[in-house]
């Protein structure tokens, strides 16, 4: 893929995000996060608000595993 797709592919994820439900963005990250690493491993520049949502992503995959280990 291009740069140019994988930025529309990891928009089009983004809109898929907005207003999800927690099991759909548990569900989007892996592939939300491994694009933006892709991109990243590309040298290009990613807008400032899919880097704050990778993170937001990344904080709710770890939320919800620790959630369901047993105390």
């Amino acid at each position: 893929m291009t740069d140019q797709e994988l930025i529309r592919e990891v928009e089009r994820l983004e809109r898929r995000v907005q207003g999800a439900c927690l099991d759909t963005r548990l569900e989007i990250q892996p592939q939300f996060s491994r694009i933006m690493d892709q991109i990243r491993e590309r040298g290009v520049k990613l807008p400032s608000r899919l880097r704050r949502l990778d993170a937001a992503l990344c904080e709710d995959a770890a939320e919800a595993y620790f959630d369901n280990m047993p105390v």
